[in-house]
């Protein structure tokens, strides 16, 4: 798979069916962890996934709405796709809600895509983009009071209930740091991770630096990202 056509490839295709997954935002049905499923998700997850069938024939998907999404064997091509994060924001009628993308080959990253279309803001491995200074810091939507109270000191937060936007801030430099004690699957981060290294930000996975390597998508992840 050539990746970075790949990810061109998602990007305008999600572009064009934006105005009937907005139709979709009211279809919707509950997780068993209490989370809603959109008629939208399963759109845009389709869509990636009958894309990466026609580009990467031999390449697997791990994803949110995918019930097989265990992927331990990191040989071969690995596509890790979240559909829509901030679904919670999205079925709400908010515009704050995500695609992420995020490819590896053998266990080595290989190229990530993250965007909020109904924003029309996206960042892509390789792409160079406006950079901004900032004290603000992002908290993730999953923490609860008493983890507010324990949040890194700072000037000014945000809590925005989308991970993907959050990272999308923090690698542009809108947010000083984004971080999330508790803890996220894979499919929500590894996008914005890999992109937050390639513009040299700190990054940090369970308390340690992370370096670009595939995670579990079995596992939660904590982790910080901080503009130097």
């Amino acid at each position: 798979m050539k990746t970075d056509v790949f990810l061109m490839k998602v990007k305008e295709a999600v572009e064009a069916r934006m105005p009937e997954v907005l139709t979709l935002r009211n279809q919707r049905t509950l997780k068993k962890d209490q989370s809603y499923v959109t008629s939208g998700d399963m759109l845009l997850h389709g869509l990636i996934r009958d894309l990466v069938a026609k580009e990467g024939p031999q390449a697997r998907i791990v994803s949110e709405e995918d019930p097989d999404v265990g992927a331990t064997d990191t040989a071969g091509y690995l596509v890790v796709v979240d559909p829509i994060d901030g679904t919670e924001n999205f079925t709400s009628g908010l515009c704050e809600w995500g695609v992420s993308i995020s490819c590896f080959e053998g266990g080595h990253h290989a190229g990530s895509l993250i965007g909020c279309p109904e924003m029309n803001l996206w960042l892509k491995t390789g792409e160079q983009f406006p950079r901004f200074s900032s004290r603000i810091r992002g908290l993730s939507s999953s923490l609860q009071k008493e983890d507010l109270i324990r949040a890194t000191e700072g000037h000014e937060y945000r809590i925005l209930g989308c991970c993907v936007y959050n990272m999308i801030n923090v690698v542009r430099g809108s947010f000083l740091t984004f971080e999330n004690p508790k803890g996220a699957h894979s499919w929500d981060i590894l996008g914005g991770l890999n992109l937050a290294l390639e513009h040299q930000l700190k990054v940090t996975v369970n308390d340690k630096p992370y370096q670009g390597e595939y995670l579990q998508a079995d596992k939660k992840y904590r982790f910080r990202v901080e503009n130097r």
